[in-house]
């Protein structure tokens, strides 16, 4: 079958990203920038989170799925809706395995860290750096305090999801010298799984074992 005439029966591949694997398994894909409460423009690649949170419903209450991919190659995006989307996940009794994919970055983490098991390919990488405001900001303490309070929940996510401490965390958050201009860690796959981000270096076949494994 040609990509045109899977992207024609399978609708959901071409709009949202989203098609089954097998008879027990789907496969979400978390690609581009995530989208949030502001439309990005036609020229981003997106994945917009009123798409996932309706879907992931769906497969969660769906008596035929027994196991979800999610595949993720994202750059990040809205802080609020990537960790939304990351709660939803965490929340699923459906066993998750996620595939980090050339990059799980910045709320990407939390999405990848919430599934039942993680993987990271060798290659790939994730980015860890404190919370940004992009615009107009209004510089008082109570803009700072919202700041510090949303990266605290981030911080207890990521920490509840995987096995790495708050405090390596926010040292790797803090970080100096990886980012020009900024602070943060880059990590590639080997690095995030032995400092406890990502449970385990692997490509698409482990991923599938796993879920395999969990559904027999």
């Amino acid at each position: 079958m040609s990509e045109e005439e899977l992207s024609q029966e399978l609708p959901e591949l071409r709009e949202l990203g989203s098609a089954p694997c097998s008879e027990q398994i789907h496969c979400l894909t978390i690609a581009g920038q995530i989208e949030g409460h502001t439309v990005l423009p036609s020229s981003v690649k997106t994945t917009k989170y009123e798409h996932l949170m309706p879907l992931l419903a769906a497969i969660e209450e769906s008596p035929e799925i027994r196991g979800l991919l999610i595949l993720l190659n994202t750059v990040g995006g809205d802080v609020e809706a990537g960790l939304g989307i990351a709660e939803l996940i965490a929340g699923m009794k459906t066993p998750t395995a996620s595939l980090v994919l050339g990059g799980g970055h910045s709320i990407g983490l939390p999405i990848a860290a919430a599934a039942s098991r993680s993987f990271i390919a060798p290659t790939a990488a994730v980015t860890v750096h404190p919370v940004r405001l992009t615009g107009v900001v209004i510089g008082v303490p109570q803009t700072y305090s919202y700041l510090a309070r949303v990266q605290d929940r981030i911080l207890r996510f990521i920490t509840q999801h995987s096995h790495i401490s708050s405090e390596k965390l926010t040292e790797l958050m803090l970080k100096t010298g990886e980012l020009a201009g900024d602070v943060g860690s880059i990590l590639e796959g080997e690095e995030a799984v032995a400092l406890g981000l990502i449970d385990q270096v692997g490509g698409l076949a482990d991923a599938l074992e796993y879920l395999h494994g969990r559904i027999q």
